[in-house]
């Protein structure tokens, strides 16, 4: 006779993620997104363009993060209908079904719990990702595109929308850098554990010796802030240079120079855009990250100013935060945290929700020690 019995689990998960709507705060949500809602049916919204993408995006991302919380509800509701079935039909289909949807939503719940800890001035932001081919050659560009394919896979993996900006190809293999956006809740404070240099460690495929190559690519993340918008640029800050886009090996895709690259003088911050398709869009989208930029930059000198004046100044991360071994021991390993998967391949299939939600506990732990 069929038994199941995942009371205890079922209890469990609905503890936590009592406890998750009440830091979300529901009830709070909801009221964003009425507020939100009714400025965004306003007749005259689009009068003013940069405003009404602020609230659009504003709505849309409390929307899904509204809509995630109810279904997760809406599942354990059906579970319970779900194990009724089965110990009343005798139906071990039926009890596979409920243990493996009681295994999906301990790492659903798992993930928002983790999102909790979200609690950062912009960890509520889409991100915008930059990944650049450090030292070591051909190995260094393949691996910055291996990098690149990784977060897209990861984004794919949550269904995350994803708008490639800039690709800038090299002339053996790979990519020499790429900016991309990925427009979802929490995607920049979520992605933000992953900014610093990360190594690789291979035999290389680009050598005849057989000999261990060691590669490196940084990899950055910044916030989506519609606010960046109001910082002013004076047009003497800046060199613009339009350039002819390319493809892989150096291949043009493009007839025309719609490719834009703006220096910002003073700082010496560079940003390229190619992936529109008139040189007036491109120079729209790097201008909007740009003025992010120096907006972040802003902040992060006022930040270590104050921590002058009280004379707590930390050190950084440093420079390597996670290392790749595809040779001998397969193993990936964040210097950080100490978490390891023995699996390279299915990190670089996007497999990273491991390691990233080990490295926001640490940084949450981090904060918690310096403050």
């Amino acid at each position: 006779m069929l038994e199941l019995d995942l009371s205890q689990e079922i209890a469990a998960l609905r503890a936590t993620f009592g406890d998750i709507r009440t830091v979300i705060d529901v009830d709070a949500l909801e009221a964003q997104i009425a507020e939100l809602s009714e400025q965004a049916g306003a007749p005259d919204l689009w009068d003013d363009t940069a405003n009404a993408q602020k609230v659009t995006s504003a709505l849309s991302h409390r929307q899904s993060e509204l809509k995630r919380i109810t279904e997760v509800g809406q599942r354990l509701d059906d579970l319970d209908v779900l194990i009724d079935l089965a110990n009343e039909m005798e139906d071990e289909d039926s009890a596979a079904e409920a243990r493996a949807e009681v295994a999906a939503l301990q790492k659903t719940i798992g993930d928002l719990e983790v999102q909790t800890l979200l609690d950062g001035e912009y960890d509520d932001r889409g991100a915008v990702v930059t990944i650049r081919s450090g030292a070591g050659g051909d190995d260094a560009t393949d691996f910055a595109e291996m990098l690149m394919r990784m977060y897209l896979r990861w984004a794919e993996r949550h269904d995350y929308p994803v708008k490639v900006l800039d690709t800038s190809y090299a002339e053996g293999a790979g990519i020499k850098s790429a900016t991309f956006e990925i427009d979802a809740p929490y995607a920049y404070g979520t992605l933000s554990v992953e900014a610093g240099t990360h190594r690789l460690a291979r035999i290389s495929p680009f050598g005849g010796a057989d000999k261990r190559q060691t590669s490196f690519a940084a990899v950055e993340v910044i916030p989506v802030m519609e606010e960046a918008t109001e910082v002013e640029v004076p047009e003497n800050d800046i060199r613009v240079d339009v350039f002819r886009s390319s493809g892989p090996g150096g291949q043009s895709v493009n007839t025309t120079d719609s490719a834009v690259r703006i220096t910002h003088l003073p700082t010496g911050i560079v940003v390229s855009m190619q992936n529109e398709k008139s040189q007036i869009q491109n120079r729209a989208a790097a201008m909007r990250v740009l003025q992010t930029r120096l907006l972040l930059l802003k902040k992060e000198e006022e930040a270590a100013q104050k921590k002058e004046l009280a004379g707590t100044i930390t050190a950084s991360w440093g420079d390597q935060m996670r290392s790749y071994f595809l040779y001998g021991q397969q193993l990936v390993k964040d210097l950080r945290t100490g978490y390891e998967v023995g699996n390279p391949a299915t990190v670089f299939d996007g497999d990273l929700d491991g390691l990233i939600a080990a490295g926001i506990k640490w940084r949450k732990r981090k904060r918690k020690d310096d403050d």
